[in-house]
């Protein structure tokens, strides 16, 4: 089975519980508690380029776009 998405796996075995139970100890990805892919766009889902201050959670693209509705001006 070659799939990206570990869940997509798990529906196709979940009738074989030692298939499930052996699976998820070997492919099921562990949570993150710190790191690069923790912090995500909650607008589109990108990693890069994060702007969390002001608990924001965008990123430079999506702050851009939106700035003005929420309230930043441009200076410049």
């Amino acid at each position: 089975m070659s799939t990206s998405d570990h869940k997509k796996v798990l529906k196709q075995i979940r009738s074989k519980p030692v298939k499930v139970i052996r699976y998820k100890k070997y492919n099921v990805p562990k949570e993150r508690s710190c790191g690069v892919l923790n912090k995500k766009c909650r607008r589109c889902g990108r990693v890069g380029g994060h702007i969390s201050k002001y608990n924001l959670n965008l990123c430079r693209q999506c702050f851009r776009e939106i700035a003005t509705k929420i309230g930043f001006k441009k200076y410049s």
